[in-house]
This record gives structure tokens, sequence and C-alpha cells, in this order.
């Protein structure tokens, strides 16, 4: 089966969300999920659902990478989760070119994005580390600030309704360890109470 999945950032670009479930449509998509909502946002629920439904030999397709992913490692996670279920992804506007993760040279072109995702990951970690040093010395290191309610509701929501923590975290784009602590935190809040665990 061929899915689409359409999204703009808020509710006020309805135009550009036609467009894109009309190109999806022209495509060959037999279903198209589709909603309004920063790629930043915690919660992309309709991403969700159709991360869920797609199966063995489905196709997911979507107009550009940012209609989808948050950056380039978000997509690379994506498309391994896309992978895992034996389904493909393919990209209509790739930088020009049409990448369908089933095909070897799509394969090598996620490969090489794999590598500069890397690169910059390294390179953010290592001007972040440099910078806690410099506001440290400071005096000025505060520390990590406390995770926002949206994020936990959004952990917590996605656990009680059967979601594992790994699967949990890849679609947040949060590390497993984030979703285990917040569970333990919640636990421990809900045992002191008396309430139920969720």
């Amino acid at each position: 089966m061929i899915i689409g999945y359409a999204r703009t950032s808020t509710t006020d670009q309805t135009h550009g969300l036609a467009a894109q479930q009309t190109t999806l449509s022209d495509y060959g998509c037999e279903r198209v999920f589709s909603e309004q909502v920063s790629a930043k946002s915690t919660a992309r629920p309709e991403l969700a659902n159709v991360l869920d439904y797609i199966r063995d030999g489905d196709v997911l397709v979507v107009t550009k990478p940012d209609r989808l992913a948050r950056s380039t490692a978000d997509l690379l996670d994506i498309v391994r989760g896309i992978e895992a279920k034996n389904a493909s992804l393919v990209i209509l506007s790739m930088g020009g070119q049409v990448l369908d993760t089933s095909n070897p040279t799509s394969k090598m072109m996620l490969t090489m994005l794999a590598a500069v995702a890397e690169f910059e990951r390294d390179l953010m970690l290592e001007r972040q580390r440099e910078g806690i040093a410099q506001a440290k010395s400071a005096g000025k290191y505060q520390g990590r600030p406390p995770m926002a309610d949206e994020q936990r509701d959004a952990i917590l929501t996605m656990l009680d309704n059967g979601t594992s923590p790994t699967e949990t975290a890849r679609k947040l784009g949060i590390s497993r360890a984030t979703v285990y602590r917040i569970e333990a935190v919640h636990k421990r809040r809900c045992e002191g109470s008396g309430l139920q665990k969720h």
C-alpha cells in the first residue's frame, strides 16, 4: 500500500497542506495522513499514527524531508523504524531528486547523511561542552532546564496507550533513558499518593 504524510507548521497554511495532499494523491497514495503542527512540537499525532499504520511492503511518501523530520538525525531514525517494518520511504523532493529507500543509490545517500549528522552532532557536543565550561568558570551555569510539561505528558500518554519505551523515545526524538526516568518519577509520585501508576 502507498501511504502519504502531509504536514504544515501552522493552521493558517491550509493551501500548503492542500498542495501536499494533491501531490501525494497524484503520486498514487491510497491514504494520506495530514496534520498542521510545528515540526519542533513533541506531539505529532498523525506522524505517530502513520508510523504505526505502515506494514510489511508498504511505501510511505512525503513531498519533502522537512515535512517528515526535524533534523537529519530524526529523519534517519524514522527511516530505521520504517525499514524495521520491511517498508520503505519515498521523498519526492530531496534536493531536486526523488529518494526511495528501496534502492541502493538512495541507501548510499542516507549513509552519507548519517555520516554528516554524526559529524554535526559531534561538533554540537563539543561546542556545548565548551559553553558549559565557560559558563561554569563565570559562575553562570544552571544545569539542564526542566522538561516541558507538554513533553512529559506526551511520554506518559504514549506509555499509557501501550507504546514501548523504545518506540516512545523514537517517536518523540528523545533518549530511552529520558523515557525511563520520566516513567520512574511518575511511578514514585503515584505510589506516594496511593494512585495507580498511570
